[in-house]
């Protein structure tokens, strides 16, 4: 019987650690610690001008650096693989530092775009790397104490 009474407990005790991890990342409430790396996930044609962006300033925004993390390649010219735009969508979707999602038109964007917004991260499209993480950067920099994925993807959808 002991163990039966020790069950709920641990449960509940398992479920508030839970509770206070999922709320951590950039995702949650509150605002995001002050020199805490963020993360703007960008496809592989607008990565390298994204990186190159990012290193003039070492990235730093504001409070925080931002990150370009370069997508895989979603397929050869004249072929979309969509298994491939949906791993780089769920890539995404499952880090909590994650902020904004950077693409240039594509067929593709479609199935991304529902999959990452979904998730409540800002859908970004962009002719040039260099363009988006201006746009991202300028978010940062305008975001209030809020969750910064909230406040960045509610700015770039007001543009």
């Amino acid at each position: 019987m002991a163990r039966a009474r020790g069950a709920p407990a641990a449960l509940i005790g398992l479920a508030a650690i839970a509770m206070a991890l999922g709320g951590a990342g950039c995702g949650g409430d509150e605002g995001v610690a002050a020199g805490a790396t963020v993360r703007v996930y960008v496809g592989a044609n607008l990565c390298a001008e994204a990186q190159q962006a990012l290193a003039g300033d070492g990235g730093e925004v504001g409070d925080v650096k931002l990150e370009a993390v370069c997508l895989r390649p979603a397929g050869r010219p004249g072929s979309l693989d969509l298994a491939t735009v949906g791993a780089n969508a769920r890539r995404a979707t499952q880090d909590s530092s994650a902020i904004a999602y950077l693409e240039s038109k594509s067929p593709a964007n479609r199935f991304a775009e529902t999959i990452v917004e979904e998730a409540g991260i800002a859908f970004v499209l962009a002719s040039s790397g260099e363009d988006a993480v201006r746009r991202v950067s300028q978010a940062v920099e305008e975001a209030g104490s809020g969750s910064l994925r909230d406040e960045v993807r509610k700015t770039l959808e007001s543009e």
